[in-house]
């Protein structure tokens, strides 16, 4: 009987298989290990752990709820959108339809390497810096004339979900722009010739067909930076203020708040009772959902509402 030799193709196949299974069975396991974790809570409190805003870890008196804390990450991620990403597509379509040469790979450059700078030092100058430019020049001043907006009501600290939402733009301004630059370069330059050669404009060549044809990657790049915004711990536990239970509710944006990376950060290695851990896991459970969610939301609308296939539109 002849035995078959494996070839190097045959190995390497198996060994890519192996490499591409390894990421569902650490997704998997993680899933396991929350899911085991969080079974107490979720065993005592049910969907009032979800629904529930009080935060009490005193034992007897237990109550564990994270509303707050998940609105507080959907808040300040969405607010984080709002600003970071339009300021990230206008970096990317400035280096590669605007700039001079001599400039874009300089700026280029820096752009990446700010995506190297740990969290931690943004959230010292979010802390020592920011926060005051925040506080003095547009919470105090929007608080002044349109306080009577719930969202603008309160009285301005600078510890806010504000001053947090806008860390995390800061934060997901590289991870977009690098992205959306490297889609829009691999545009081809045929599409823009023929756009030229009807008489569209500068900005209508990028609006109506750059942009469209690399939608799909600039989508995929702002799921990316929703990622970082949704999973940032560090800078956003030192300039989000930290409040617990019903006063962590978002009610205002000059209010202070908690995400659910800051609660897990600033709790999980003091809880003294099993319970308090076992919340903990849950917390960590429901982020890790939030972001299996967001990607498959995302994904759908890549395939089937933006009707995106290999970049361009069908």
């Amino acid at each position: 009987m002849v035995r078959k030799s494996i070839t190097g193709d045959t190995a390497f196949k198996i060994a890519a298989g192996a490499l591409a299974a390894s990421a569902l069975i650490i997704l998997f396991a993680t899933l396991f290990v929350l899911s085991t974790g969080s079974t107490m809570v979720l065993q005592r409190f049910g969907l009032g752990f979800l629904t529930g805003i009080n935060w009490n870890p005193v034992e007897g008196r237990e109550s564990f709820g994270v509303l707050p804390y998940i609105l507080g990450t959907l808040i300040t991620s969405s607010i984080a959108l709002l600003i970071g990403v339009p300021l990230s597509l206008g970096i990317a379509i400035f280096l590669v339809e605007m700039s001079p040469k001599a400039i874009r790979v300089p700026v280029s450059y820096l752009i990446e390497l700010l995506a190297a700078v740990p969290s931690v030092i943004f959230g010292l100058w979010g802390l020592f810096v920011l926060r005051f430019w925040v506080l003095n020049y547009i919470e105090t001043p929007l608080n002044t004339n349109l306080g009577w907006i719930p969202v603008f009501s309160g009285t301005p600290f600078g510890l806010d979900l504000l001053t947090a939402s806008i860390i995390l733009a800061i934060m997901i301004i590289p991870t977009v722009a690098s992205v959306s630059r490297e889609v829009i370069s691999a545009v081809p330059n045929s599409i823009r010739e023929a756009a030229y050669g009807v008489g569209a404009t500068r900005w209508e060549v990028i609006r109506h067909w750059v942009l469209s044809y690399g939608r799909s990657g600039i989508v995929g790049a702002v799921i990316l930076g929703l990622g970082r915004a949704i999973g940032e711990t560090m800078a956003v536990t030192m300039v989000i203020g930290n409040a617990i239970g019903p006063n962590a509710m978002p009610a205002s944006l000059f209010q202070p708040g908690q995400t659910l990376p800051s609660l897990i950060a600033n709790g999980f290695l003091e809880a003294p009772t099993p319970l308090e851990k076992s919340a903990y896991m849950g917390a960590g459970l429901v982020l890790l959902l939030i972001s299996l969610l967001i990607n498959i939301i995302a994904r759908v609308m890549v395939t089937r509402v933006l009707k995106i296939k290999g970049g361009a539109v069908e």
